[in-house]
């Protein structure tokens, strides 16, 4: 997220690559390896001329937003449970599915979760073993390092 904050503050990879003190072509990779695991373009180079660049697309933007909107959560989240006297649990969070797309063998499923809209990413074959489609509701788990989704009929949300 830092490389394309700062692609969109200096509209420029070779600028962004100087101020992040990391190489161009480690730099390509990074953003090579996102547009594949999420299917879309993050960033458009414009060449030549006075409006030359590189610039975020529209998607690119938007996973920023998503970015900054479930960090912010996760951290209200960790910052309750670290004050709870459940600390160490994991964070169960019920929730409605937005959104499921898949490409690549890779799938993406936002929930929507009080003001806020997280997005689990999993494999192809993993998501179409959970069934779910869009309005579901589920129940996002927060860990440390991943959020994971089920059906919430299948949690103690869920009443079965």
């Amino acid at each position: 997220m830092r490389l394309l904050k700062v692609i969109d503050e200096e509209k420029s990879l070779k600028k962004a690559c100087e101020k992040l003190d990391i190489s161009y072509k480690h730099a390509w990779n990074i953003l090579k390896k996102m547009n594949l695991r999420i299917g879309h373009d993050v960033v458009r180079t414009v060449r030549g001329g006075k409006e030359q660049g590189t610039f975020l697309t529209e998607y690119g933007r938007d996973l920023i937003n998503q970015y900054e909107m479930n960090r912010d959560y996760v951290d209200r989240m960790v910052e309750e449970e670290l004050s709870s006297e459940n600390m160490g649990e994991t964070n169960n969070i019920p929730g409605k599915v937005r959104k499921v797309e898949s490409s690549d063998g890779i799938s993406r499923t936002q929930i929507e979760v009080e003001s806020a809209v997280l997005t689990s990413i999993m494999g192809e074959k993993e998501l179409g073993n959970l069934h779910l489609d869009e309005g579901d509701e589920v129940i996002a788990t927060i860990r440390a390092v991943d959020i994971d989704v089920s059906p919430a009929k299948y949690t103690k949300y869920g009443g079965e």
